[in-house]
Order: C-alpha cells, then sequence, then structure tokens
C-alpha cells in the first residue's frame, strides 16, 4: 500500500475510543478529519503528542477539524493512559483488531515492529 499523505482521502472507518464508544468518520460530515497516529501508548514521545491535540483542540474546533490519535494499543490500555495524560477532549482510538488494520489500510504499518509509524495526515 502507499503511504497516505497529508490531504489523501482514506474513506470511511470506524473504531472504538478510550471512551469505549465507537467514532465513526461517516458520522462526521463536512468535518476535516486529522489523523495523529502513534506508536505506542506510555511513550513519552507519544505522550507529548497525545497531550499536544488535547492542548490545540479548540484550535482545531475553529478549523472545523476533529483531531484522533491512533494507536495498534488496545481500549483499555488507552482509556487508562487518556486518564493517566488527562486527555478529555480528543479521541484516542484502539486500532487494535485487526491488529492495526486501519494504519496498514492507510500504508502507516510497520510489519517488522507491530505498530504504525508516527503521522499526522
Amino acid at each position: 500500500m502507499t503511504r497516505i499523505q497529508v490531504g489523501d482521502g482514506f474513506g470511511d472507518f470506524s473504531l472504538k475510543s478510550h471512551t469505549e464508544a465507537t467514532v465513526d468518520t461517516a458520522a462526521l460530515p463536512g468535518k476535516k478529519i486529522l489523523l495523529s497516529f502513534h506508536p505506542l501508548a506510555w511513550t513519552e514521545v507519544c505522550a507529548r503528542q497525545m497531550q499536544s491535540l488535547e492542548a490545540n483542540v479548540d484550535d482545531f474546533r475553529k478549523l472545523n477539524t476533529v483531531p484522533l490519535g491512533l494507536s495498534v494499543d488496545s481500549v483499555p490500555c488507552k482509556k487508562a493512559w487518556a486518564t493517566n495524560l488527562g486527555i478529555e477532549k480528543v479521541d484516542l482510538l484502539a486500532d487494535f483488531w485487526p491488529h492495526g488494520g486501519l494504519a496498514a489500510r492507510l500504508g502507516l504499518f510497520i510489519d517488522k515492529l507491530g505498530f504504525s509509524e508516527r503521522a499526522n495526515v
């Protein structure tokens, strides 16, 4: 799969959030969507990446953009991590099963490592 680039379409998808709700991009018509992939939860750089989304969520909303954090971690892992980081406004999505399915579809999954690369698209 060719790696997705900023501005490329990606089709609709639905994944579980750290809140245990399902986020379905088909339910966001007319919105721009920022997919912020990070390799794994509980790592320092990934934490800063998600905290930056949270700190800037109001600016994204003013731009009609929904920021979403994504990794291959499970919903319970994402939930605990979001609580630890104080994430309350941004959905952290679990691209858990099929493992890294969305990341793979977008050309962002690193097979030999078992997680996605870091990317904002």
